[in-house]
């Protein structure tokens, strides 16, 4: 029941309807960058006023999170008092006064190129990662990344303005249609691919909707440990439970097979819907024990208001460590 739960995540209805086309799907990347810029950053910029800066860590003035001490921490940053008074060193994490570096690590398997509706969720991806990446840019900060499909394709060097998320758009709009995979998505070799990569303490948004092979929860634990790793998942209503559509063709997104699924069958239903909680569960817990900030990101939601949520999440949590600095103090 495994393997067919991966089937029924990673794949799609044979013939898509039209209304799942996204209007952008043939857009250039100036295009779809203009579009972003007028109905996303400048409402966002309007309802935070601002404060992007919480979406970014680094070694500045004000104090933005504690965490325990990693063995690559410069001991300069120890909060002697916390460490005390908890038996464990802790370091003191700023929020970035200056240049920071920003990356995404974006899975472009077949399982992301997935929609219900109006929108697949590679599309949102796009949206987002160009949204971030300029409200980012246009302050002065550095943005890169890594593009995963079956293997990692292409690692785009972090660099600042505008034309840098020009350019990182235009690969993810010009990427080759990928060739079915021999294997499932090893989303691990994206994380470690990362950690060589990424030498400086960065801001890292792993943007994937997490259907991947077991194996890449320790991967992204070791990369929080030395970055601020943001879990952005992509998520389709469709994959928690399936309509009665009576017998429907549905095909693996990475491998193509394609199977005869009977949703008419009331167990079969519930069957899908127990393994998906499952796997909800399973994933929920492993993004908490990783001990990263998680966004989700649904097919069927208002990208900035995502954004926002996420936004003041991150100031909350800043506030929080403000109120009890003195009591560690």
């Amino acid at each position: 029941m495994k393997n067919w739960l991966r089937k029924w995540f990673g794949g799609e209805q044979q013939q898509p309807p039209p209304a799942a086309v996204d209007v952008d799907e043939r857009a250039d990347a100036q295009t779809v960058l203009q579009r972003l810029e007028w109905t996303v950053l400048r409402r966002l910029d309007g309802l935070l006023q601002g404060h992007h800066r919480s979406l970014m860590r680094g070694q500045g003035l004000d104090l933005a999170d504690l965490r325990e001490y990693q063995a690559q921490d410069d001991v300069r940053h120890i909060d002697w008092n916390l460490t005390a008074r908890l038996d464990q060193p802790h370091v003191r994490i700023y929020t970035e006064d200056r240049e920071m570096t920003a990356w995404f690590l974006l899975d472009l398997s077949g399982s992301v190129d997935f929609g219900s509706g109006a929108r697949r969720k590679n599309h949102l991806s796009r949206d987002f990662v160009a949204s971030v990446a300029r409200l980012l840019t246009r302050e002065g900060n550095r943005v890169g990344a890594l593009l995963y499909g079956s293997a990692v394709e292409a690692v785009l060097p972090p660099r600042g303005g505008r034309l840098q998320v020009l350019q990182l758009l235009h690969r993810l709009q010009n990427r080759p249609a990928p060739a079915p995979a021999v294997q499932p998505t090893q989303l691990q070799h994206l994380l470690q691919a990362a950690a060589h990569h990424i030498k400086r303490r960065s801001t890292v948004f792993v943007v994937s909707d997490f259907i991947s092979e077991p194996g890449w929860e320790a991967s992204l634990g070791l990369l929080a440990r030395r970055h601020d790793v943001v879990a952005v998942r992509l998520f389709d209503p469709l994959e928690m439970e399936l309509p009665d559509l009576g017998m429907v063709p549905m095909r693996d997104a990475e491998t193509g097979e394609v199977l005869m699924v009977d949703t008419h069958d009331r167990r079969f239903r519930q069957r899908f819907a127990q393994l998906a909680g499952q796997r909800e569960q399973a994933l929920r817990q492993a993004l908490s024990a990783s001990a990263v900030d998680a966004l989700e990101l649904r097919t069927d939601d208002d990208l900035l208001d995502a954004l926002v949520r996420f936004c003041q999440m991150r100031q909350m949590r800043q506030r929080r460590v403000r109120t009890a600095l003195p009591a560690a103090a």
